[in-house]
Parts: C-alpha cells; sequence; structure tokens
C-alpha cells in the first residue's frame, strides 16, 4: 500500500498552531494535507468554531485523501486540536504514487477511497442538515437521466424503511418529507420511479 511519509516526494514540512483550520468544507483539492504529528479535530464549522464533531485523528495520518484521489471538493472542515507538524502534498505527485502501485493494489485503493467518501457525506448530512436536505440530496446521488432531454429520475430499488436507516430517519418521515417535496413539485410520478423536474431546486435544498 501507500507509504504513510512518500519519502520520494521530499515535500517540505509546516508546524501549525492549535486552533488553525487545515480543510474547509466545500473547497477543491489543489494539495493533501499529511499529519505528521498532533490531534486534529474532524467535523463541520459554523461561525468559526466546529459546530458538529465527527471525530478526532492523529498523526500520522492523511487528512481527505479520499476527496484528492477522486477529484472531489473537501467533505469535512479540519482543525488542528493540538499543535500539529503537517506537510502538503501536491495531488497530482499524490495521484502519481498511486499509479505507481500494482494494478490490484489501485483497484483495492480506490474502492477504499469511495467507500470513505461516500460513509463521511453521510455521517455529515446526518450531523448538518435536516430530513428535507437529506432527502434531496439522496434523490439527486441516485437521479438517472431518462432520455435525451436531460430529465432525471430516481428508481427506488431499495424498500423506503432501508432508504430511511441510511438517512437516519424514520420511516414516517421519509414519507413525510417525500409528501412534502411533491406538494413543493421537486419531485413526481410515484411507485417506484420519482422524477426530478427541478434539479436546480432540489441542489439548493440540499445545500450542494
Amino acid at each position: 500500500m501507500l507509504d504513510s511519509s512518500l519519502p520520494s516526494l521530499s515535500e517540505p514540512t509546516a508546524t501549525l498552531a492549535a486552533g488553525t483550520v487545515l480543510l474547509h468544507r466545500g473547497d477543491v483539492v489543489d494539495r493533501i494535507v499529511h499529519v505528521m504529528q498532533g490531534r486534529v479535530v474532524l467535523g463541520v464549522m459554523g461561525h468559526g468554531d466546529m459546530a458538529h464533531q465527527l471525530g478526532v485523528v492523529e498523526g500520522p495520518f492523511w487528512l481527505e485523501a479520499a476527496s484528492g484521489l477522486m477529484d472531489l471538493p473537501h467533505v469535512v472542515d479540519a482543525v488542528a486540536e493540538t499543535e500539529v507538524q503537517v506537510q502538503y502534498v501536491r495531488v497530482p505527485d499524490f495521484v502519481a504514487q498511486v499509479r505507481a502501485l500494482p494494478e490490484a493494489s489501485q483497484t483495492l485503493l480506490m474502492d477504499m477511497a469511495r467507500s470513505q467518501r461516500q460513509q463521511t457525506e453521510l455521517a455529515v448530512s446526518r450531523l448538518a442538515k435536516d430530513a428535507d436536505a437529506r432527502c434531496a440530496e439522496w434523490l439527486l446521488r441516485h437521479a438517472e437521466p431518462v432520455d435525451l432531454s436531460g430529465s432525471l429520475a430516481v428508481k427506488l430499488t431499495e424498500r423506503k424503511r432501508t432508504i430511511a436507516a441510511q438517512l437516519g430517519i424514520a420511516p414516517e418521515t421519509f414519507s413525510r418529507v417525500l409528501r412534502h417535496l411533491r406538494d413543493r413539485q421537486l419531485i413526481s410520478g410515484g411507485g417506484r420511479v420519482l422524477g426530478l423536474p427541478n434539479p436546480q431546486a432540489l441542489r439548493e435544498l440540499a445545500g450542494v
């Protein structure tokens, strides 16, 4: 697997004070932060403080490496809880190191990155969003084009009880939210296929 130090990159290190914001949720990933020493709090910030905490990690640890590998923005905020020593690695250099691995290792690493990203997105959604926003985000994530016009629809391949559990809400709440979204003309249809007539409004509701 990928060596935690990546000595071949020869990247400089920096020592940062406790309270330093290391990652901003939603920012484009242009470099990956390797925490060599110290503790970092992960979560969702609000008004300058960590409003919702997901957990604490301790170096050596790669912060949001999955986002860099998948070319996606940061999904969490990260703040140094103690003084930390970090190493910044350019995304192209990091990706090059991954591509130098055997194919089986690359496949395993990317599968793990996708799984980690999905789990983190779900955890952040449960922390920071209400039931309506979570449902809107879920619908957008599972939407597929249905014709050449670009219209979107979602096929409910799982029971509503299972989907509700994924969203961290009660089945009754999930049904209520779907009725609410239908009343607002944000979803259409019924049964196992839901149309999304206004994806932009859903994105605004979901905060994505």
